[in-house]
């Protein structure tokens, strides 16, 4: 068995297609000073010709993918448009009297060798982004063919060295079973679109695989597990089929509560609300059981373009999810870009720590054009639904007032204009830094709610990059001192009155539910994936019994004594549910024995 590492779950057992990868071994030739420009014109005819590819790519995953995935071929257009990435090859051709397509592979090792010496996640993924648009430039240098995967009916798992976003792009989903790379990671953009597309995904599976896997091998792959299982037995195949069975049972049955009151036996009602990025995911949330969309991630808007969204553009998106959600909440994040979050059209400074840098909320004040728009837009919305506003990563209440000073102009302009809003629109804050933790009593005197963001409170909290290999086993989300954070900042919230939500990766956790009960949360919004996982535990979980295991929790020194309360508590409901159910099948019978008797 080899292990790697899982990235999009789901198990796929079957027949391999290894994906073989463009070697290009180009000869050093020199071209005459008199055929300089018939060089640049075929360059140019390349990247021409590229572009179209990658516009007709985006247009083909409109129906499947929603903008953050379609966002991702707008940065390898941005890659044919870099000055520095253009002069490179430009200059290699003019200067150093290399053909074209010599000087594109030599642009293209010069840039992947140099992110991949980076220690940063995020540039070794633009690498990748830059040996893919690199290799289609070069296909049209060279009058290349295209690598064509198999064309029969015969579903198979792709086993790839790498794998870009242009090659899952024209992947038929229906025909592929499972996808396994040797390198990558979750982050990666080949990640994000694995799982909008529904298809089981193992990245980081280098060693053996790669030295004795050929096409035609059978393998199984766990996605959720990051197994691999070689030449598999039949007791193996027979195992892991019953389990993919199991798993699928499991999600169908879960879908029946999808209409199901959130509540647990005891009578709180935890509201289950859906993180979206795009209309399509709010159809899902929807199917879900979603009682409203807790975090509604505006950046993508941004992303998914050439140009800053107009007020208008925005309106009609966030106007169109309102009304959808009838009547249940809907709460929009203000534009959270910066940290590893970046627009094409709009320059961000080079910082040594953008995740402490220009981001955010930091952004939409220096902005205020940028932020009077957006907030016109959510203003003109809150008409036509049950619409809040709330401002990401907000560090003092100087932020929050002058944001809202900004909120009140907006609303002036709409009263002159005769546009109509709901003037008493509510606001919120995003509790995500250590900052606002401390001064969560006062963050709460200005505004109607609180939703924290455990992603990055945990990151800040412990000082823990979660994307660098080397240190992210201590990004450790039940640590003591993240639990102290929560706790200090729904009790600021009770003492002021005001409502407080979870929206990091937390609040879809099913295992730390007992927090947010104990905690006497309002509500958790997550990935419309997990909600009906959660309410399922919810419906057989007491309030009143959290609050006990939450004192045991408080009271722990270390993560695992921690994580270790909860697995007891979870088995313990299992067990009694186990046993009730037993006594209720007995009573049944034994009703059955009488009547028959």
């Amino acid at each position: 068995m080899i292990q790697g590492i899982g990235a999009s779950s789901g198990i796929a057992i079957g027949k391999c297609f290894v994906l073989p990868n463009w070697e290009w071994d180009l000869p050093e030739q020199k071209i005459d000073v008199a055929d300089l420009a018939r060089e640049f014109e075929r360059l140019y005819e390349g990247i021409r010709t590229s572009k179209v590819e990658i516009e007709q790519m985006k247009d083909e995953l409109s129906e499947v993918v929603g903008p953050a995935e379609r966002s991702i071929f707008d940065a390898h257009l941005a890659i044919l448009d870099d000055p520095v990435f253009m002069n490179e090859i430009q200059g290699m051709i003019e200067r150093q009297y290399k053909a074209a397509e010599v000087a594109v592979k030599e642009a293209i090792d010069h840039f992947v060798t140099m992110f991949d010496l980076l220690d940063d996640e995020y540039m070794k993924e633009r690498a990748l982004d830059i040996r893919d648009v690199g290799n289609r430039l070069l296909k049209h240098l060279l009058g290349a063919p295209e690598i064509t995967l198999p064309s029969d009916t015969q579903p198979y798992i792709l086993i790839a060295k790498e794998l870009s976003p242009s090659q899952l792009a024209h992947l038929n989903p229906s025909n592929v079973l499972g996808i396994t790379t040797f390198g990558g990671s979750m982050t990666s953009h080949s990640a994000i679109m694995a799982r909008a597309l529904g298809i089981p995904l193992v990245v980081a599976a280098e060693g053996k695989l790669e030295e004795t896997v050929v096409t035609g091998d059978m393998l199984i792959m766990d996605g959720t597990t990051g197994e691999i299982v070689l030449s598999p037995s039949l007791e193996q195949i027979r195992a892991y089929t019953k389990l993919k069975q199991e798993q699928e049972e499991e999600r169908n049955r879960l879908r029946g509560l999808a209409h199901v009151d959130p509540s647990t036996p005891d009578g709180k009602t935890l509201r289950l609300s859906a993180n979206i990025s795009s209309l399509k995911e709010l159809e899902l949330a929807l199917s879900s059981g979603a009682h409203g969309v807790g975090l509604f991630r505006t950046e993508f808007l941004y992303m998914d373009r050439t140009r800053f969204p107009k007020e208008e553009e925005q309106f009609e998106v966030y106007r169109s999810v309102a009304e959808k959600l009838e009547g249940g909440s809907l709460v929009i994040r203000t534009l959270d870009i910066g940290g590893d979050k970046h627009l094409d059209y709009f320059e961000l400074p080079e910082e040594e720590n953008p995740f402490l840098g220009y981001r955010a909320i930091r952004i939409s004040l220096d902005r205020k054009d940028l932020f009077r728009t957006q907030l016109r837009a959510i203003l003109r919305a809150s008409h036509y639904g049950n619409v809040k506003v709330m401002y990401p990563l907000i560090s003092s209440v100087e932020e929050v007032r002058e944001a809202n000073r900004v909120l009140q102009e907006a609303m002036e302009e709409l009263r002159q204009e005769g546009k109509p809003f709901n003037p008493s629109m509510e606001t919120g804050v995003m509790i995500e830094l250590p900052a606002a933790v401390m001064i969560a009593e006062l963050l709460a005197r200005e505004v109607d709610f609180f939703s924290i963001g455990t992603n990055d409170l945990v990151q800040f909290t412990l000082a823990v990059d979660r994307m660098n290999d080397k240190i992210s086993h201590l990004y450790e989300p039940y640590h003591p001192a993240v639990l102290r954070m929560l706790r200090t900042t729904v009790e600021a919230a009770r003492r002021q009155g005001i409502t407080v939500g979870v929206c990091g990766e937390m609040a879809g956790d099913p295992a730390a539910l007992p927090v947010w009960l104990g905690l006497n949360v309002d509500g958790l919004s997550m990935s419309s994936h997990s909600i009906l996982q959660v309410k399922e535990r919810l419906l057989r979980t007491g309030q009143e019994e959290c609050r006990a295991v939450l004192e045991h929790i408080m009271a722990s020194s270390t993560a695992s004594e921690i994580k270790r309360h909860l697995r007891e508590f979870r088995t313990e409901i299992d067990l009694r549910d186990e046993q009730e159910e037993q006594e209720e099948q007995a009573r049944i019978a034994s009703v059955s024995d009488s009547i028959c008797n």
